[in-house]
């Protein structure tokens, strides 16, 4: 005759289940902590110069912000000097990738000031862009440069952040004429992952302001956000951080003029002395994921 079960000593379920989660998210949090150790670590082991800025910029708590990880691919906009591309090698990893996607070779003669070297130059430093990064980092990390347009096929689908940090501007600036921003949000929705994103840091102007076609430097958040939808992403969180109350441009104040350009006042130490009471501009701060 079969002995019946006997259920004393055996576990509900549900409490192992329990159990099993709880470890799971025990893990994800040390995980997050250790990430956020390492990105700290990153940031404050850059030269003096070039922390100079952290306190105006918050790269920790931005990149943070963007749910960056070490070990993902990365598309950087506009990564210029490499401020942020520095950061983001070193906390990248040798395991993760990082691209940078210059404006098309065709949008610089638009600005109108530039000259044929520096125009030259700048499609230049597309090509430049995995040597810039193996200066700034020291763990072979994989690195590639390239337009909005001539983004290969090859990595359509397998990014995991892209990032625009006050790169929108002049996209938006030339978008009537030559379609450069609608480009732009098209090339970083092809790139991503199903469950990549997007990390916006621009500089931000009054909703009640009236011009913003992008080429003073700032954008309205509203503007910003509209332009994504469009594109086909949604909205998923905004941040304060990089938030500059002191910063209220009139009507004809370009964000250049503060530092660290101080345009026009580049030889008036006493005006430089004022903007630097007023700091870096003020900037929205969001992130974005394709819509579903």
């Amino acid at each position: 005759m079969k002995q019946p079960l006997n259920f004393k000593n055996k576990k509900p379920v549900t409490s192992i289940l329990g159990a099993a989660l709880l470890l799971a998210l025990s893990h994800n949090a040390l995980a997050k902590v250790e990430s956020h150790k390492t990105l700290k670590a990153v940031v404050a082991e850059r030269s003096e110069e070039a922390r100079a800025r952290d306190q105006q910029r918050h790269p920790v708590e931005t990149l943070s912000f963007f749910q960056l990880k070490p070990g993902m691919t990365v598309a950087e906009a506009l990564p210029g000097g490499g401020w942020y591309s520095g950061i983001i090698a070193n906390y990248l990893g040798k395991d993760g990738a990082l691209y940078g996607i210059n404006y098309v070779d065709s949008m610089w003669p638009r600005f109108g000031f530039f000259s044929e070297e520096r125009i030259k130059d700048m499609i230049a430093s597309t090509a430049a862009f995995p040597g810039m990064v193996a200066e700034l980092s020291d763990n072979d990390i994989s690195a590639d440069g390239f337009t909005f347009e001539t983004i290969p096929t090859a990595i359509h689908g397998t990014v995991d952040r892209v990032l625009f940090i006050r790169a929108l501007h002049n996209l938006n600036r030339f978008e009537k004429e030559a379609g450069t921003l609608t480009q732009a949000l098209t090339a970083a929705h092809q790139l991503l992952k199903p469950d990549g994103m997007v990390g916006v840091v621009q500089h931000e102007i009054a909703e009640s302001d009236a011009d913003t076609d992008g080429s003073r430097g700032y954008l309205k958040a509203s503007q910003v956000i509209a332009s994504f939808e469009a594109a086909g992403f949604e909205l998923v969180s905004r941040s304060d951080i990089n938030k500059n109350p002191n910063d209220k441009p009139s009507e004809s104040d370009m964000v250049w003029r503060l530092p660290p350009t101080y345009y026009g006042a580049q030889d008036d130490e006493a005006r430089k002395q004022a903007l630097d009471k007023i700091g870096e501009s003020n900037r929205m701060t969001l992130l974005f994921r394709k819509a579903k």
